[in-house]
């Protein structure tokens, strides 16, 4: 008898999985080790911190003659550090992870206060530092509801003449259209 195959995991899942190992691993590694249980959202800041080695974002320092250039000219010897962009992915993943794997979302460290507020500071200087703005990004509305709206705006205007005319500096409401 053939047993079917799992269906083969996303790009997410796989990352995920991935970035789980390495957590767990850092904890093994930690002097002393530590156990999921009492891993805190200060362990979680230690672990980025050192994920920070491996990063290959240039961040300037404030005292840097780039600091604030989004292509600097010439090379300078600020360190490369992991993008905010990353850490926040990251972050996210191993949040879902934690909770997939038994624990409770209330006791979750990868939701602590302490590195919500280090991701919001990594982003707002790395922001600084690349002269590069992180904007939450806007859902487009669909076409439809773009459609809606414009129905609306036209009943709108229609309904209140008056208005209308004024706006488009008409006095006369024949003159509108």
């Amino acid at each position: 008898m053939i047993v079917p195959a799992a269906p083969p995991l996303s790009r997410y899942e796989n990352q995920k999985r991935r970035d789980w190992n390495t957590f767990c691993q850092y904890l093994k590694n930690h002097h002393p080790p530590l156990s999921l249980p009492h891993c805190s959202g200060a362990h979680v800041l230690e672990f980025l911190g050192y994920l920070d080695q491996f990063g290959k974002t240039k961040v300037h320092n404030q005292n840097c003659p780039f600091f604030g250039l989004p292509n600097p000219p010439a090379p300078c010897p600020c360190p490369l550090r992991q993008a905010w962009g990353s850490l926040d992915a990251l972050i996210g993943r191993l949040r879902a992870a934690y909770e997939e794997h038994g624990g409770k979302p209330e006791m979750n460290p990868f939701g602590a206060r302490a590195v919500r507020l280090f991701l919001r500071e990594v982003r707002d200087f790395q922001s600084k530092s690349r002269g590069i703005s992180y904007e939450k990004k806007r859902k487009r509305p669909s076409s439809s509801a773009n459609n809606n709206k414009q129905k609306i705006a036209v009943a709108t205007d229609s309904a209140d003449c008056g208005a209308s005319a004024n706006f488009y500096g008409h006095t006369n409401v024949s003159n509108v259209i």
